[in-house]
């Protein structure tokens, strides 16, 4: 249970042994933590069409997905609800309200939301949300922040109401003549 000072002595210098003692161990560690790292910081984004359609593949994996926040940021206890849209589809991210700190603007007709790359666990049918197509982030970084959309006059629009408006003046001009 106990180790004598003989024992604990063996054990410090086999720690700090040059070659395969632990200062190799250390290097080793920190590399495999390096690879794991930018693993992750550059994996492979993958289309909200690929997790549609190819959903058994992807299922439980860790997946990068990135897209602008949409509509509502809806909180749930200490997670929060996130949809991120690629252009195509939207999909629904669920993370931490940590990692939800840095949304600051979420994409409606007036706006254009923040752009978000996420990596976490594809689920194309979690459990945990009643068997929704979801990701769990893991990280969450924010690659371009959202921005007022101008709207400007549509003329196109406004040149047909005029002209419809004109069209139904007339009609019930006529109408009011035929009737007299």
């Amino acid at each position: 249970m106990f180790k004598s000072k003989i024992e604990n002595r063996k054990f410090n210098r086999y720690l700090r042994a040059p070659g395969f003692g632990g200062r190799f161990k250390v290097f080793c560690s920190a590399f495999l933590i390096l690879i794991f790292a930018l693993s992750i910081a550059y994996a492979e984004t993958v289309s909200s069409a690929d997790l549609i359609n190819n959903t058994k593949e992807f299922d439980t994996k860790t997946i990068t997905y990135e897209g602008e926040v949409i509509g509502d940021i809806m909180i749930r206890g200490r997670n929060v609800w996130v949809n991120l849209n690629d252009g195509k589809n939207a999909i629904g991210v669920w993370l931490g309200k940590a990692l939800a700190g840095d949304i600051a603007q979420s994409g409606n007709y007036k706006f254009k939301g923040d752009w978000f790359q996420v990596t976490g666990v594809f689920n194309r049918a979690c459990l945990e949300h009643g068997g929704g197509l979801d990701i769990h982030a893991q990280t969450i970084s924010k690659i371009k922040s959202g921005y007022a959309v101008d709207e400007g006059l549509n003329w196109r629009k406004i040149n047909l109401a005029v002209i419809l408006f004109f069209i139904l003046l007339t009609l019930w001009i006529l109408r009011q003549l035929k009737n007299k």
